[in-house]
């Protein structure tokens, strides 16, 4: 069955349309389900668009939206996520609580070695300089700065006590 790319392609485009940041109601995100679905079903072969995306989204709503997509294919298991480490990087220093949370939650599912500093620098910055009044952000990055020390762990274990002895 082919994908029809140019229904992919509009949906992407319209991430970011719709979103509801927290306020002092509710202190979660809201995204249009529907379409999120959507793109996630369409698996690996969406990460090419969400990525040419992400490259120039340029509102909190739309690196939200484009971010939490990721996060939903990760929990899916589409394999290539941790590939756009070069294009997510670009969030890293974001001051925005929302679009950190969510850079946490994937980093803390794909483990890329390199985000492990920006997850300490984003658990600082909000240690010293909290910004969310809805939220805590450092429970999302402290668990995926967790994530990254305990997988550390596993390995280190495993060299020093292998298995086949």
């Amino acid at each position: 069955m082919r994908i029809n790319n140019n229904l992919l392609q509009q949906n992407i485009l319209k991430l970011g349309e719709g979103v509801s940041l927290p306020n002092a109601n509710r202190n979660f995100c809201t995204f249009n389900e529907q379409r999120t679905e959507e793109i996630v079903s369409k698996g690996e072969e969406a990460l090419p668009y969400i990525d040419t995306f992400l490259k120039s989204a340029n509102t909190e709503e739309s690196v939200v939206d484009g971010l939490q997509v990721l996060n939903k294919m990760l929990d899916k298991g589409v394999k290539g996520i941790d590939k756009m480490y070069p294009t997510l990087s670009r969030f890293n220093d974001v001051t925005s609580p929302n679009v950190q949370v969510m850079l946490a939650g994937i980093y803390r599912k794909t483990l890329v070695p390199d985000a492990f500093g920006p997850l300490n620098k984003m658990l600082l910055r909000q240690t010293f300089m909290p910004n969310s009044p809805y939220f805590d952000p450092s429970e999302e990055i402290g668990g995926a700065i967790m994530e990254y020390l305990k997988n550390q762990a596993v390995v280190n274990s495993a060299a020093i006590f292998p298995q086949n002895l």
